[in-house]
C-alpha cells in the first residue's frame, strides 16, 4: 500500500507510525524544510496547548514550564538527503519504506507524538525540530538556535533521535580530516630520472597508516574504536608526466577522551615530517552517562548503553555542558539508502520507552 502526500495537518494524537508515514510524505530535504516546519509548528500550537512554541529559520521549538526539578530535551533534525524515488512512503507489511524513514522521521514522530500526549510529564521537556542536519555544519540549525535562541538549549539530558536501532548509544566520535602533501619535479616520463616522483613517496604515508594500531577506549562502559584511514588520493596531471604533487586525505575517528587538539597533535605525530593541513575538525562527545537523568534513562530501558560509532549533534550538547546520548528506532544502516526503510514494531518500542521515561 502507498501513502499519498497531503497537504492536510498533521494528526500529532495519532499512532507514531502513521505519523511518521506523514512526515516522509512531506519532502524536506536540507534547504527545503520550511513546509514540514510549518506543519509541525500549527500541530504543536492547536494539539499541544500545554506547550510554548517558537519557529527559528525552518526548525520548530516547544518546551513546557512546569517547575520541574529535570529538563530533558528531545532533539530531531527534519531534513533528508535528497530523494532517490522513495516519496511518498510505502508500507509493506511490518516495515515503512521512504526517504527519512530511519534517519531520522521516525525518531521525529516519535517526539512529536509524545510531545502533543504528556500533557503532565515527570520531567520539563524542550522539542527542538531542526533543519540543514544532513550538509555542511555552518548550516546546521542547532548552531543558529545556539546564536538566537541560547535558553533553548539548557536542560539536564538531551536525547537525539539518531537511527540506533532503539539502542542506547552514548556520546560520539570525534572526526578530523587532514591532507598530506606530497611534491617532486615534473619530468617527462621517458626520461624519468630527470624527475622526482611525488606519488612514490606518498608510499611512506601509506605505510605509516597500514601499520597504525588503532587505540579502543572504555569510557563509562563504552567502548570507543578509534581509526585512522587513507580515504582519497590524488596527484599526476597527465599519463606521460612524472607528477610534482600527491595529495592523500587522511580522516581520522577519535575517541571522545581526546580533545580536538590533542587529536590534531596525534595525527601530526603519526605523519611526523610531512606536510598537513586540516580541513575538517569536529570534537566528539563524552557518554554523559553518570548525569541522574541518564541513568534514569537507562532504568526505563532495561539495557546499557554502548558507544556511538560516528558523529552526531552529541557533540554541540557536550561542548554546552549537557549530558546528550543517541537513542531512535530507525536502523543506521539504512540511512540514506534508496532502500531505506524502517521497523514499525521499533517506532512502537521506542514510543513505550519514552513515556515509561518521561510520562
Amino acid at each position: 500500500m502507498t501513502s499519498q502526500t497531503t497537504d492536510r495537518a498533521l494528526d500529532l494524537t495519532a499512532d507514531p507510525v502513521d505519523l511518521t508515514a506523514a512526515l516522509v510524505d512531506v519532502p524536506s530535504v536540507s534547504g527545503d524544510e520550511a513546509a514540514l516546519a510549518g506543519l509541525l509548528e500549527a500541530a504543536l500550537r492547536e494539539q499541544a496547548p500545554h506547550l510554548e512554541v517558537v519557529r527559528s529559520g525552518a526548525a520548530v521549538l516547544a518546551r513546557t514550564h512546569l517547575g520541574r526539578e529535570q529538563r530533558v530535551l528531545l532533539a530531531g533534525h527534519i531534513d533528508t538527503v535528497p530523494i532517490a524515488d522513495n516519496v511518498p512512503s510505502r508500507r509493506d507489511g511490518a516495515v515503512l519504506y521512504g526517504c527519512g524513514t530511519s534517519d531520522m522521521k521516525a525518531g521525529d514522530a516519535v517526539f512529536a507524538h509524545l510531545a502533543a500526549t504528556l500533557a503532565e510529564p515527570r520531567h520539563d521537556l524542550t522539542l527542538v525540530f531542526y533543519d540543514c542536519e544532513e550538509v555542511e555544519a555552518a548550516r546546521n540549525g542547532l548552531g543558529r538556535i545556539e546564536r538566537e535562541l541560547p535558553e533553548w538549549l539548557r536542560a539536564d539530558l538531551a536525547i537525539l533521535g539518531e537511527p540506533t536501532d532503539g539502542e542506547v548509544e552514548a556520546g560520539c566520535q570525534g572526526t578530523l580530516r587532514v591532507e598530506v602533501r606530497t611534491t617532486g619535479r615534473r619530468a617527462h616520463s621517458a626520461r624519468s630520472w630527470l624527475g622526482d616522483n611525488a606519488i612514490h613517496h606518498a608510499g611512506e604515508v601509506l605505510g605509516r597508516l597500514a601499520a597504525y594500531a588503532p587505540r579502543d577506549v572504555d569510557i563509562d562502559g563504552c567502548v570507543y574504536r578509534e581509526g585512522l584511514q587513507a580515504v582519497r588520493i590524488a596527484g599526476g596531471v597527465a599519463g606521460n608526466v612524472v607528477p610534482d604533487e600527491c595529495v592523500v586525505t587522511v580522516n581520522f575517528r577519535f575517541a571522545p577522551d581526546r580533545t580536538a587538539e590533542a587529536a590534531v597533535a596525534h595525527v601530526e605525530e603519526v605523519l611526523d615530517g610531512f606536510d598537513l593541513t586540516v580541513t575538517d575538525l569536529s570534537p566528539g562527545a563524552l557518554p554523559g552517562l553518570t548525569a541522574p537523568a541518564a541513568q534514569q534513562f537507562l532504568t526505563a530501558t532495561g539495557t546499557s548503553a554502548r558507544a556511538k560509532y560516528g558523529w552526531t549533534d552529541v557533540s554541540r550538547f557536550a561542548a554546552l555542558g549537557i549530558p546528550a546520548i543517541n537513542y531512535g528506532p530507525g536502523n543506521p544502516n539504512l540511512a540514506h539508502t534508496r532502500e531505506e526503510h524502517v521497523d514499525t514494531a521499533a517506532i512502537t518500542r521506542c514510543t513505550d520507552v519514552l513515556r515509561r521515561f518521561l510520562g
